[in-house]
């Protein structure tokens, strides 16, 4: 994994608020609104629509990979 897109893995770990292993929808949209997307809740539905394979409305850890890969195509990588 490349340093964006071991970078974007730890801020989507980040938002994992209760540690369950799993983003839900708004996890994720905290996870993009930090990494300052337009569109937030948009962009949650596309990255749902690339990484959640099973169709379960969250990303595990088993779809984090997909999820990172779907961001780090985008263009997407930590600002300081």
């Amino acid at each position: 994994m490349g340093l964006f897109s071991g970078q974007l893995k730890t801020i989507f770990e980040e938002h994992d608020i209760n540690k369950d292993g799993l983003l839900s929808k708004e996890e994720l949209k905290k996870a993009f609104e930090k990494l300052r997307a337009w569109w937030p809740d948009w962009r949650v539905n596309r990255a749902l629509h690339h990484a959640d394979a099973n169709g379960d409305g969250i990303i595990s850890s088993s779809e984090m990979d997909d999820l990172v890969k779907y961001a780090v195509r985008l263009g997407y990588k930590i600002r300081t």
